[in-house]
């Protein structure tokens, strides 16, 4: 086995894309994902699970139907499961998404910023 730690910042200069998580890492059935995100998500939910943004670099507001959190870098939010809400960034934030293999990063919303699940970096 090789024993290598991850870096962020050697991963995350391997993609440009925004909204377009990239899998890091796997334990068990959940995936490390990291992403760049710039503007505004779609409203969604994810009613079978729970979802965790860790904030790495930049500023997160995840928007509510009845409020927002402001996360900065160095904080994480879990989003419980069936909770509806859309991610917004001014200008690029680096973030992690912990989640189960196989989520869709919009839900059952779809569109155009649907990305493809299992990227890897």
């Amino acid at each position: 086995m090789k024993y290598k730690a991850i870096n962020f910042k050697d991963k995350f200069s391997k993609f440009t894309e925004h909204w377009s998580p990239r899998v890091i890492a796997e334990m068990n059935n959940y995936q490390f994902k990291l992403a760049k995100v710039e503007g505004e998500f779609v409203w969604h939910d994810h009613p079978d699970t729970d979802e965790v943004f860790i904030v790495i670099e930049g500023t997160l507001n995840i928007e509510f139907r009845d409020g927002v959190v402001t996360l900065n870098a160095g904080e994480m939010f879990v989003i419980p499961k069936g909770v509806e809400h859309k991610p917004v960034a001014t200008s690029e934030c680096k973030i992690m998404l912990v989640e189960p293999k196989g989520v869709v990063n919009t839900g059952k919303s779809g569109g155009e910023l649907t990305a493809e699940n299992d990227v890897w970096v």
